[in-house]
């Protein structure tokens, strides 16, 4: 199995990866339509990639099977297209969930302390002591998450060792699917972001990128915080309306610290202008939040992990572009013997009566003389259809249906 990997990776991923039976195309630069020629000329079955964009005409281009996010979000990648086109598309949830969490304190703290107005003034030959001396302090100071994912929960542990008290909104409790009184650490669950904005000392983003979150941070979330009180986002620019938090800037006095930023340069170095990240009172960072010597080496082998299950067995963790719920209105189960023929058999006079196959799992009885297949159908084979199954081939002992 060749894979190409066109970002930047530790060389225990890259020992990893041919210690696998790989064999390894090692293009750290490749972009644009220099990767697009990559993906052409090295006919590789993998795609392993960080930050680079992945797009329609890459995909389109070669022998892809798989595309591996070495990371956790995987919105620089054209997922529609690679599911057209039946490609997997992996990542690494929770690898950096730690690096995140410790960039999160990191700006928490130095927005409280003004670390990097201290920095300025001293390397400018200025001692300010009485003014740099003012700080709120983080204990006994309500921290709002939004979102309560890997990420979230690493901040929440932090959060709940500097004493502060925890107001968290998540999908995952909105709906019923978890409950604030079995986590770990105590916490209160507000109905509505915009609660969670309200309670705050302190707001932090935690969500994932998608087309449910887009914007999900509007005005009237970032509103609703009180005067001189911090947000931090760590986790997508778009989640969050950056022209109303510019606003509660210069109007209630909020300070801000950002890990991510609406336009981004591409590559690892190059011109940046953003507006919201010269406003006093505003920290920023570099997007680097899952950028640790840790999270990489966590997130190289986590992807060794994959491609080594892909290659070796055909199934791929952590797929995120299989469907949810299918077409599929009807399983036919067909009990047969475990001979040459037999669903194939099935398949042609199905396909016959223009019903498509969706899924299908055939399972082995011990001895391997019998065996079962089941068999999704996004439609109802007709009684004289199922008949003529049964009766065209002795192997088969018994087929039934079931509406699913």
């Amino acid at each position: 199995m060749k894979v190409l990997v066109a970002d930047k990776f530790e060389k225990s991923g890259l020992d990893g990866l041919k210690a696998a039976g790989c064999e390894v195309v090692y293009q750290p630069d490749a972009s644009g339509d220099a990767l697009t020629g990559a993906i052409r000329e090295t006919a590789a079955d993998v795609l392993v990639v960080r930050s680079t964009q992945v797009t329609a005409p890459m995909l389109e281009a070669g022998a892809l099977s798989l595309v591996v996010r070495a990371g956790a979000g995987y919105n620089t990648i054209d997922v529609a297209t690679a599911s057209r086109r039946g490609i997997y598309v992996s990542n690494c949830p929770g690898k950096n969930a730690i690096a995140v969490a410790e960039l999160t304190l990191a700006l928490i703290l130095a927005l409280d302390r003004r670390v990097a107005d201290n920095v300025i003034e001293l390397r400018a030959g200025k001692w300010n002591k009485k003014e740099y001396s003012r700080a709120k302090g983080l204990f006994g100071r309500t921290l709002g998450l939004l979102g309560y994912g890997n990420i979230g929960q690493e901040v929440a542990k932090r959060a709940h060792a500097f004493g502060m008290p925890i107001v968290v909104w998540s999908r995952r409790f909105a709906t019923g699917r978890a409950d604030v009184g079995d986590q770990v650490v105590p916490m209160h669950f507000a109905k509505t972001p915009e609660e969670t904005a309200a309670l705050s000392d302190i707001l932090s983003v935690h969500l994932a990128l998608t087309p449910d979150t887009r914007g999900l941070v509007s005005a009237s979330v970032i509103d609703r915080l009180k005067p001189s009180s911090y947000f931090i986002n760590t986790a997508r620019a778009e989640v969050v309306d950056y022209a109303a938090l510019a606003r509660a800037i210069g109007e209630k006095g909020i300070r801000v610290g950002l890990d991510v930023f609406a336009a981004e340069p591409t590559g690892a170095a190059g011109d940046f202008t953003d507006a919201i990240a010269s406003l006093p009172g505003v920290y920023g960072t570099h997007h680097i939040g899952a950028s640790t010597d840790q999270a990489q080496e966590a997130i190289a082998a986590e992807t060794v992990r994959i491609v080594s299950a892909y290659k070796d067995t055909g199934n791929v963790p952590n797929v995120v572009n299989l469907a949810k719920k299918t077409p599929a209105t009807h399983m036919l189960v067909v009990r047969h013997r475990d001979r040459p023929g037999v669903l194939a058999h099935v398949f042609d006079h199905l396909r016959s009566g223009d019903i498509n196959v969706q899924e299908t799992e055939n399972v082995i009885f011990e001895g391997a003389q019998a065996a079962v297949a089941r068999i999704n159908l996004d439609g109802a084979p007709s009684d004289a259809l199922m008949k003529t199954i049964q009766q065209g081939n002795g192997d088969i002992l018994d087929l039934h249906l079931v509406a699913i």
